[in-house]
């Protein structure tokens, strides 16, 4: 070792860049990409079951992709993403050490998003893109990586919020996805335009040149229009941790 190294100050990092990194390897285990990536790998099959729809490449895939990666796969993958990020080690008491830092909560909200969301932008959004090139739709990979990007960090938030709302995060995040978005927000525009889902498909058909008519849907904006909406949700999403992080109360691992 040289001296100039050796008598190098030590510099540690930025607490944000820490939290990042610790979000990484600590959050993720080997067992976490697996739950990760088979719902990446239902995606693709999604890809395949297009080729047996009795229809043009485009419209067979966009079909398949509005129901099973948008409304199934995207869901479920970013789900086990954000629980990983936060619930999982507020339930497991790991979460003490974080929280007991000197940092601020608004660094630990913004550090555990964008280290879920950038595993959702390696994992979710090639998926899909990935799928439509499988179903012979290669002119729809684009819009499909794009709104599952989009929706999959809105849905990271989205999971984080519950996280720092409830003891039961999978519980309630489930009931989210399933009950919420799916059930209510198929009756309700009004929950629709503030659904991940809804909003990612929305964006999926906006960015097509020829999508299916029945794709579309009266009062959620579609393309561009529905990418700002998504982005405004998502920070709102995280004020709302940041503020009930402030005030959060662990008294111990809780299921």
């Amino acid at each position: 070792m040289s001296t100039a190294a050796a008598t190098r100050p030590w510099r540690p990092r930025p607490r944000l860049l820490a939290i990042l990194v610790y979000t990484w390897q600590s959050c993720f285990p080997l067992k976490r990409w697996a739950a990760i990536l088979m719902p990446c790998a239902g995606a693709l099959l999604f890809g395949l079951l297009a080729r047996a729809v009795d229809a043009g490449p485009d419209r067979a895939f966009a079909n398949v992709a509005a129901e099973g990666i948008f409304g199934l796969v995207m869901p479920i993958a970013a789900l086990v993403i954000g629980d990983s990020v936060l619930g999982a080690e507020i339930r497991s008491g790991s979460f003490y050490f974080t929280w007991l830092s000197p940092a601020p909560t608004w660094q630990i909200v913004l550090g555990r998003w964008v280290g879920g969301s950038t595993v959702a932008l390696v994992t979710i959004a090639p998926a899909a893109a990935l799928a439509a090139v499988i179903a012979g739709s290669p002119s729809s990979a684009g819009a499909a990586f794009v709104a599952a990007a989009v929706g999959s960090i809105a849905y990271v938030a989205v999971f984080i919020a519950i996280g720092c709302l409830t003891r039961r995060t999978a519980v309630w995040s489930l009931a989210f996805v399933f009950l919420v978005e799916r059930l209510l927000g198929a009756a309700l525009t009004g929950i629709a335009q503030l659904s991940p889902t809804w909003e990612s498909r929305a964006i999926f058909v906006g960015l097509l040149d020829n999508p299916p008519n029945r794709l579309r849907r009266d009062g959620i904006p579609e393309g561009v229009d529905a990418i700002v909406r998504m982005l405004i949700v998502t920070v709102v999403l995280l004020v709302i941790a940041n503020w009930r992080m402030r005030h959060l109360r662990l008294s111990g691992a809780a299921d």
